[in-house]
C-alpha cells in the first residue's frame, strides 16, 4: 500500500516527504513487531540492544560509554537499561579496580542463556521483512538507506 493512502494525503507528496514518511512508518511496523517478540521475555528493543552489545564483548566487561556508543537509539537511558537489567539478573554491574567512578557491566549466563532462546525469533522476525525483497534488492536497499542518512 502506498504511503499516500495509508495517511490519506489529499495532496501530492514531494519524493523528500514521502521517503522520510515511509521511513518512519515502517520504522514503526518493525518495531511493532520486534516488540511482540520481546514481549513474553519481558524486555524492550534497547533492553535487547545492550544485551546483544555485552554479548559481542565475549564475557569482557564493558563500560557505560562503551554500550552507549554502540546502541541504535542513541538517547536511550543506558544506565537505566542496564538498572533494569540487573533486576532480572541479566547482567552484573561492578566498580573498575583501575578508576572507581567507572563501571563495568557484563553480561550474566542467564542473559546469554536468553539470547540464545531469542536469537531463532529475531532471525525469523528479520526475514519476514525481507522475504518479498531479492538478495540484490535488500543490498540495494541498505546502500540507499546509508547512503540517505549520510547528511
Amino acid at each position: 500500500m502506498k504511503i499516500e493512502e495509508i495517511i490519506k494525503s489529499t495532496k501530492a507528496l514531494s519524493p523528500s516527504k514521502k521517503t522520510v514518511l515511509n521511513i518512519l512508518y515502517t520504522q514503526n511496523i518493525v518495531s511493532e513487531k520486534f516488540a511482540e517478540v520481546l514481549k513474553p521475555y519481558d524486555l524492550s528493543s534497547e533492553q535487547y540492544n545492550v544485551l546483544r552489545i555485552l554479548r559481542g564483548q565475549n564475557s569482557k566487561p564493558t563500560n557505560m560509554c562503551a554500550i552507549q556508543e554502540r546502541m541504535l537509539a542513541k538517547t536511550s537511558n543506558t544506565t537505566r537499561l542496564v538498572d533494569k537489567l540487573l533486576l532480572k539478573d541479566l547482567v552484573t554491574r561492578e566498580i573498575c579496580a583501575q578508576n572507581r567512578r567507572k563501571m563495568e557491566i557484563t553480561i550474566t549466563q542467564k542473559g546469554l542463556d536468553l539470547l540464545a532462546e531469542l536469537d531463532p525469533q529475531v532471525e525469523q522476525h528479520e526475514a519476514l521483512f525481507g522475504q518479498n525483497l531479492t538478495q540484490d534488492e535488500l543490498e540495494q536497499l541498505n546502500n540507499l538507506l546509508e547512503k540517505f542518512r549520510t547528511i
